[in-house]
């Protein structure tokens, strides 16, 4: 049996077991949620309407919509120019 690759191994498991951080990624904000949705509705587009306008897949919007989304400032770039309003910071 190798001692090395045993003994590191455990090390490893430990330094793991250990680890208490809370790895979470960063999710869309409740403002830019509300401020695509009202957009998008003002407009009177549907979700799937929206997402071929910036040439992305329906589910992109949904996930936006919902909060789940990973923000992506080029997408939301994008969502700027369709619906002509400013989604982040608008007051």
């Amino acid at each position: 049996m190798n001692k090395a690759a045993s003994s590191g191994t455990s090390l490893n498991t430990k330094r793991l077991d250990d680890d208490t951080e809370n790895l979470a990624h960063e999710r869309v904000p409740s403002d830019l949620k509300k401020n695509l949705m009202q957009a998008r509705l003002d407009k009177k587009l549907t979700q799937a309407q929206l997402a071929q306008m910036i040439n992305e897949k329906p589910q992109v919007i949904q996930e936006y919509e919902s909060g789940k989304a990973i923000p992506n400032q080029q997408i939301i770039g994008k969502l700027e120019r369709a619906l002509g309003t400013k989604l982040r910071g608008k007051k």
